[in-house]
Parts: C-alpha cells; sequence; structure tokens
C-alpha cells in the first residue's frame, strides 16, 4: 500500500535514531563518552522512527533458568541431541542447555534469545554425518514429526518426537522426555501466578493493545492466537474490537485505522525494517491515536512471534512488566 510522507520527515525516513536522551558528557581519559556521573552513556540503538524499543540492552545470557531436578525415581538425562531447534525453548526453560550435544540444523539457526550457551551448540547439518552423530553421544534424542529423519543418524538412541502445536503442551511434553514433569508443572504454575499479579498490578484489563508486524511490503495484525496475542491473554490484556480474533488481518487502505489502539507494539520481521520505518514516519500513521499520544513501542519479533516456549513467554511478560504503563516519548 503507498503512504504520502509528510514533508518535514522525508529527511529523516532512513534514519535509525540511536542512544538514549543525550545528556552532558564530560571527557575521559579511556575516550569513553560518559555522564556527569561518570558512568558510561548507552551508544545501543534504542529508537527507531521516534518508537521505542522495549528493553533493548537485554542480556540473553539470563534467559535460561536454573537446572531443575529430574523426577523422583527416574534416572537424569546426561547428553541431549536436538533435530529442531523449536524444541530448544524447552530445554532452556528447564535449564538443561549445558546437556545439549548437537543440534541437526545448519549452523545460525539457533534464536538469539536462547543465550550464547546454545548458540555454542555444534550444529551438524540437516542429515549429520555419521562421525558427527557419533560424537554428540546422546542418551536421547528430542526430535518432531517434520524433522524425524535426521534422528536416523543417531543409531540405537532413544528419540521421542514432540508436537509444536501448542507451547505449553510442547513444553509439557520435552519435560516429559527428559524426566522433568515435576519441574515442568511447578515452572508453569509459576509462569501463570507471576503472568496474573504483573496484569493486575498494570490494570490490564484497562489497556486495549494493538499488535502490528512489518514485513518488506506489508503492515499485519497479528490474532490472538500468535504467541505475543496469546501471553497478553494470559496476562489480561485486551485487544481492540476488530483484533479479537485467531488469524492474521493484513492491513489494508480501507482497515487501516484497526491497527490503532490505546498501546500499539510494533515489530519487524527479517527484511522489514525499511518498509516499517516509511508506514511509522507517514502522515497516516502519525494521525492515528496511539501514534499521536506517543503510545507505540517496537518490540523483538523473534521473541514475539517467530517463536515460542515458556523461555520466549518469560521475555514477553517482562516486557510487558516494563512497557504496559509506558510510551515512546518517555521510557
Amino acid at each position: 500500500m503507498v503512504h504520502r510522507i509528510a514533508s518535514h520527515t522525508v529527511a529523516g525516513l532512513l534514519a535509525v535514531v540511536t542512544g538514549m536522551t543525550v545528556l552532558a558528557a564530560c571527557g575521559s581519559e579511556d575516550d569513553v563518552l560518559r555522564r556527569p556521573d561518570g558512568q558510561p552513556i548507552s551508544t545501543s540503538t534504542t529508537r527507531i522512527a521516534e518508537v521505542n524499543l522495549v528493553n533493548p540492552e537485554r542480556n540473553f545470557t539470563k534467559t535460561c533458568s536454573a537446572p531443575t531436578a529430574p523426577d523422583a525415581g527416574r534416572p537424569d538425562v546426561e547428553r541431549i541431541a536436538v533435530t529442531d531447534p523449536a524444541l530448544l525453548d524447552a530445554v532452556c526453560a528447564l535449564g538443561l542447555g549445558a546437556k545439549v550435544t548437537a543440534v541437526t540444523s545448519a549452523p545460525g539457526t539457533v534464536p538469539a534469545y536462547l543465550g550464547p550457551q546454545l548458540q555454542q551448540v555444534p550444529a551438524i547439518g540437516v542429515s549429520p554425518s555419521a562421525d558427527a552423530a557419533s560424537k554428540a553421544r546422546p542418551d536421547v534424542v528430542l526430535t518432531t514429526p517434520s524433522t524425524a529423519g535426521s534422528a536416523a543418524a543417531f543409531q540405537g538412541v532413544r528419540a521421542t518426537s514432540i508436537e509444536l502445536a501448542g507451547w505449553e503442551a510442547g513444553f509439557t511434553a520435552v519435560a516429559t522426555a527428559l524426566h522433568r514433569s515435576s519441574a515442568a508443572a511447578t515452572l508453569l504454575r509459576a509462569f501463570h501466578a507471576d503472568a496474573a499479579a504483573i496484569g493486575k498490578r498494570l490494570n490490564a484489563a484497562q489497556t486495549q493493545v494493538s499488535l502490528v508486524r512489518f514485513g518488506p511490503d506489508s503492515e499485519t495484525i497479528a490474532g490472538t492466537d500468535s504467541f505475543a496475542g496469546q501471553i497478553l491473554g494470559i496476562v489480561g490484556v485486551q485487544r481492540p474490537q476488530r483484533q479479537r480474533q485467531p488469524g492474521t488481518i493484513k492491513v489494508t487502505d480501507d482497515n487501516f485505522t484497526s491497527a490503532d489502539a490505546d498501546l500499539i507494539y510494533i515489530s519487524f520481521e527479517p527484511g522489514g525494517l525499511e518498509h516499517g520505518k516509511s508506514v511509522l514516519l507517514s502522515d497516516r500513521w502519525l494521525d492515528m491515536g496511539a501514534p499521536t499520544w506517543k503510545r507505540v513501542l517496537a518490540v523483538d519479533d523473534e521473541v514475539w512471534y517467530r517463536t515460542s516456549g515458556l523461555a520466549a513467554a518469560r521475555l514477553v511478560l517482562n516486557d510487558l512488566k516494563s512497557s504496559l504503563n509506558g510510551n515512546s516519548a518517555e521510557y
């Protein structure tokens, strides 16, 4: 769709505004820009097209939980191979990342939010060699119906197939395969309790939130069945009337204002940054309610949409905790 861009914003159309609000800095011997109190000034990108990023300096080394114990009377699992990177979220949430010895996928396919521990696990390819499989020496192989063929390389090793329909069910299935059903139930109860407490404290039921994703040449509204939509529902956040349905809504000239709400969380799909910036700086977008009141915030698309699991759910919950009552002008 074509958007008319205001003349006074054209010069900034392709710019990504970096850094926090500029503060006076004093010189130092190490040439690092510092505040008057001597603390370094962050140079991380924290704004895109006048919109603040939520948790731009998040430390992904803290994503995974502390190690959980096996169920009473069940043997522990010492070495784990995984055929689908989507299963790693559950392993991370159970605190068992250090036990993963191989992932049968291409290098670079482990989600960044899982942190360096899991990103450093050898990615031995979809069709691993016998040598690579033997070096992994797993006690158990976690697989999915679509990647079951990769499990054949680990001859004779117990393989458990996990259905990925429903992130809570998938987490429970992984935990069962790793003899941690009790720990999984405890972790899920704690998450729901935390989500309810945060929702109550933030008065989430009184806020209507829109979820907008920008692709390379499109913008869509995420439905209630999206991963982010599910977490918002658990917290008790409301959605605008036109967004209270599963599935994705394609934004067009006719339904453009359906993207508006009390607060809009935006994100960028792979390749969607430039198109997203052009929309965010357009007259039509800026004339809507949430942009007018600086109630637009940008979140990590990979965490909110392109994955699912308890570890990611915790990150989304933390994003909501720190931003649901914030805004884009002062955050």
